[in-house]
Formats: structure tokens, sequence, C-alpha cells
């Protein structure tokens, strides 16, 4: 039998990706905008805003139990959830118009595991130096005392950033300060450490290990950019009629200006090439941009080997011909369409915003049975007619009826047509409405009604429509 050499593996091991520190505007950019990003995170649920006795005093708040959202000034109820609806049709709008501008921009710059990972890298880099010195400590196979201490060191310090992203974000849902001692005095809801661990644990590896990885495939945005891209989009890039042929020393005749350093590779989040051309692991941070013009101004030449740029101008530039206006690119018929339509939903959602009212109801019909014949004959029908005061005090509100003369309107254990509404609640109330025996809308199969509700206090109103259900005979 003839010796057979094994089938060559299919899967190949991650090599983790150490990135050289660089220096630049880009990189100083993403500083600015890793910092502005986190401080909002950890800070805002903090901020205190002043509603009233009756309402909470934090500034943002997703109160599940009580079926609300704080923004500031803002509360949204659960029948207005189209807010929440119309931020993330602007959300991806936005996606859309930056991506079709500038790429991957969002992911480069703002996107959380971007941001996290910026983070951690950064830890990493304080407590094990920078590339090379990480490099030497990945490759080294004897675990000492020294290589044992930096690593638990840093793992410690990864764990830490991940608990208090874990513990920033159930702050969201709940009075912070409160369950912040709650938390540490071990009387918060079981729930509240369940979700911390979870995104501490997701943190901790997500930022720390998988990295690149979520990018290239557990994201499905690299995939779907293309869509939103064209010969116009401004990506990073490498002139690659300018740098070619490549090659080192003093004598470059023949030679383009990339000197094949490498700075553009070993300074790269995504362990990428970008003189390979455009690849899916690009998240155009632009570090490589970075790198590339320190070196060109080491060497001498100009800075912009490696650089944002659009295809349409490649022609262009190969003929010697300076490119396109940056303001030609970005403005143009398709980013134009994606912020008409990104600010007609702002708009729209302003609009419903402002003109929404304080006093509210919705009113549903009991049709179990559909109606009652009283013993004087006269007709009932039953309703649940749930009344919303969105102020911070309570409110007596007026129930009234528009519909037949003869019908008259009830309100359940109320003598008056007038009901007292707590605070920022959701109040439900059962109305009756009866029509006399010898009325038309008792003899009808059905007669439409309006039920008004009047806040005595500002004069606000608000209806809803609705039938009655007679005999029909």
């Amino acid at each position: 039998m003839s010796d057979q050499s094994p089938a060559p593996s299919l899967y190949a091991a991650r090599e983790p990706i150490f990135p050289r520190r660089v220096s630049g505007r880009f990189r100083n950019l993403k500083w600015i905008i890793m910092a502005v990003t986190l401080g909002i995170y950890y800070i805002t649920p903090w901020i205190r805003w002043d509603r009233g006795p009756s309402l909470p005093d934090q500034a943002v708040l997703l109160d599940l139990a009580n079926r609300r959202f704080y923004f500031f000034w803002i509360e949204i109820w659960p029948h207005e959830f189209y807010f929440v609806a119309g931020l993330l049709i602007m959300a991806g709008l936005g996606l859309f118009l930056f991506t079709s501008a500038l790429g991957r921009v969002w992911c480069g710059y703002a996107c959380p595991q971007t941001v996290w990972t910026d983070l951690f890298i950064l830890v990493e880099r304080w407590i094990e130096g920078d590339r090379n010195a990480r490099l030497r400590l990945h490759r080294q196979k004897k675990l000492d005392l020294r290589k044992a201490r930096l690593r638990l060191t840093k793992w410690t310090a990864w764990f830490l950033i991940g608990l208090a992203t874990g513990g920033a974000w159930v702050f969201y849902f709940a009075d912070a300060p409160t369950l912040a001692r709650d938390l540490v005095t071990g009387n918060a809801h079981p729930i509240a450490y369940t979700t911390m661990l979870i995104l501490t644990g997701t943190t901790f590896f997500f930022g720390g290990f998988a990295r690149e990885q979520i990018c290239i495939y557990a994201c499905p945005w690299p995939r779907i950019q293309a869509a939103m891209m064209d010969e116009d989009t401004l990506v990073v890039g490498y002139r690659e009629w300018r740098g070619e042929p490549r090659g080192k020393g003093k004598n470059r005749e023949g030679l383009g200006d990339c000197i094949d350093c490498y700075a553009c590779v070993n300074v790269c989040p995504m362990g990428i090439d970008i003189r390979d051309g455009q690849q899916l692991e690009c998240i155009t941070c632009a570090l490589c941009i970075d790198a590339c013009d320190e070196m060109m101004e080491k060497v001498g030449k100009p800075r912009g080997l490696i650089d944002y740029m659009a295809l349409s101008d490649e022609q262009r530039e190969r003929s010697g011909l300076p490119p396109k206006s940056i303001w030609k690119h970005i403005f143009r018929p398709r980013t134009i369409l994606y912020t008409s339509l990104w600010s007609a939903v702002g708009f729209a959602l302003l609009f419903a915003l402002f003109i929404r009212s304080d006093i509210d109801l919705t009113v549903a019909p009991v049709r179990n049975p559909t109606f009652v014949t009283m013993s004087d004959g006269s007709i009932r029908n039953t309703y649940d007619v749930r009344l919303r005061n969105k102020h911070g005090e309570d409110r007596l509100f007026k129930l009234s009826l528009v519909g037949d003369p003869a019908m008259q309107l009830q309100i359940e254990g109320e003598a008056q047509d007038t009901v007292n509404v707590p605070a920022d609640t959701a109040h439900l109330t059962r109305v009756y409405i009866v029509a006399p025996k010898d009325s038309a809308p008792a003899a009808a199969d059905t007669t439409p009604v309006r039920i008004w509700v009047e806040d005595l206090a500002s004069g606000e109103r608000a209806y809803k429509d609705t039938t009655f259900n007679g005999r029909g005979n």
C-alpha cells in the first residue's frame, strides 16, 4: 500500500493581530470619537432631569415596568412606538448615507465593536508594550512569571471594562443610583446580574479575542455595503500608479514612491494590506493613511500615497489631472436622495412630537353581549375607555357623547360625567351608552357615535369614534 499524504486542512487557525501605534489626524479623530461615545454611554444614566414629584428624575430611562421611555423632556408611551420606529428608520437611512458617501466610515470610527476594540488595544499596549513587544510575548512558548503577570493584568483590565459596560447598560432600565446600591448590596433583581454577566462576557470576548473576526464573519454589513456604494464613493485606497513598482534602497531610479515598509499593514487593526485593493475586511479606519503619510514625510515624498479616493478619479489622476472636488463626490443624486429621505422622516417625527396632545383615549366596545335590553326596554352598550393623562399632576377629565340626541352616556361608579385620572397614568374606566326604547339608535343595527374627553384644567380635548349596536328590527 502506498503512503498517502493527509488531505490539506480547510481551516486556518486565526493569527492574532497586534496593530502598531500610529499618530496622525485620523488616529486623533478616532481618539476623540472614542472618548465622546464612551463618555455618552457611561455618563448618560447618571444625568438627572426634574419632571415633577410623581415621575422619575433620570434623564434617559427605559422604564419597562411602567412601559415608558424617557428622554430628557420627551416621554414616549407604548402607543407612541412609531417614534422609536422612526428613529430606527433614520438610523438606517443615515447608515446608507454615510456608506454611499464615505464607505464603511461608521465601521471605522463609531461602531461599538470598533470603539471597544480600540479601547482594549489601548489597554493592551499600555500593559504589554507596542507591536513588537506584544508579538514577542505572543510567540514566547514558555509561560514564565512575567508573561503570566502581564496576561493576568491585561485580562483583569478587560474584565473591568466589560463589567462597566454591562453595568452601564442596566442603568438605562432603572434608577441608576438606586440600582447601583442594590447591585453592591446584593439586593438587585437576578435579571440585572444576568444581563451584566452576559454583557461583561461578550464585551470581554468580542473586544479582547474576537476583534476583527466579528467584523469579518459575524457582522452582515460588509456584505451589504456594496449596494450602497458606487464609483464616486470615497474609500481608503492605494495610488498604485504612483507607488509601483515598490522597492527599498537609496537608489530609487525606476521605482515608485512606495518603499515597501509595511507600515500600512502593521497599523491595520484588520491585518490587511490596502495595497492589494479594496477588500471586504477593510473598515475604512484610515490608520494606514496616517502611517503612510508619516513614512512619506520621512523619505521626502508627497503625502497621499494612501488616501481617501474615488474610483471615478483613477483615470484622471493617472493622466496627471487633479481629482474632482470632495464635495462633488459627496453631493450627488444618491446621497441627496438619502439626505432628503432622512430629513423627511426627521421632520415628520418632530411634527408629530410637537402636535401630540397631553391627553388621549382609546375606546374598546364590549361585545359579549353586543347589547343589553334593560327592564324599561332601553338598549345599553358597554365600552372600556382608557384615559391617558400625560401631565405631571392629577387631572379631572369630562366625558361627553356626540351622536343621536336621545342617547346618554354614563360612567360606571361615577355620579357625574367626570373622572379623576392620576398623573402620568392610563386610567381604565367602564362607560355605558343608553338609547331609549323607542329611539332610532335602539331600533337600528348600528349608529355611529363619538366619545369626547376634555381636560377641565387645560381645556385640551380628544375624541374617538365608535358604534352603538341596537336591536336591528
